[in-house]
């Protein structure tokens, strides 16, 4: 009976030890919404005209390899009708960015769904392609 009440002791005082390491190591996961302006298929990708935190509409690409990637950086998610869409989720793991998702209407013919003239030179919406930023 004292081996079995010394080991026990003995283990409730290695366990807070480990129990502390694994508190440290916990990963930040958050993400940003901005409500989407318009959306601009394009051949690189998507053009997403947004607004900011000071109500300014700002524009940035999303390259069309993202989507197509396995475990890809970008989803592209049609919802039926409502009033809380077209958004845009863009999700940081500590820190870092992970992926984006675009919820958007169904319908192309949808007045959030945009076109630009052909021959447009939009490639500097794509010159960084391993990250995504965007301004609040």
């Amino acid at each position: 009976m004292k081996k079995l009440t010394i080991l026990l002791i003995l283990l409730a005082l290695i366990t807070p030890v480990f129990a502390q390491e694994n508190t440290n190591r916990r990963e930040g996961v958050y993400y940003v919404n901005v409500p989407v302006e318009r959306i601009i298929p394009v051949a690189d990708g998507y053009l997403i005209q947004y607004r900011s935190a000071s109500n300014l509409v700002v524009t940035t690409g999303v390259p069309v390899e993202w989507f197509y990637e396995s475990g890809g950086r970008a989803e592209l998610i049609r919802l039926p009708d409502g009033g809380d869409w077209p958004t845009m989720s863009v999700f940081y793991v500590n820190g870092e960015f992970s992926h984006v998702r675009l919820y958007v209407h169904r319908a192309k013919s949808h007045r959030t769904w945009g076109n630009i003239s052909q021959g447009t030179d939009v490639s500097r919406y794509f010159q960084n392609r391993e990250t995504f930023s965007i301004q609040y």
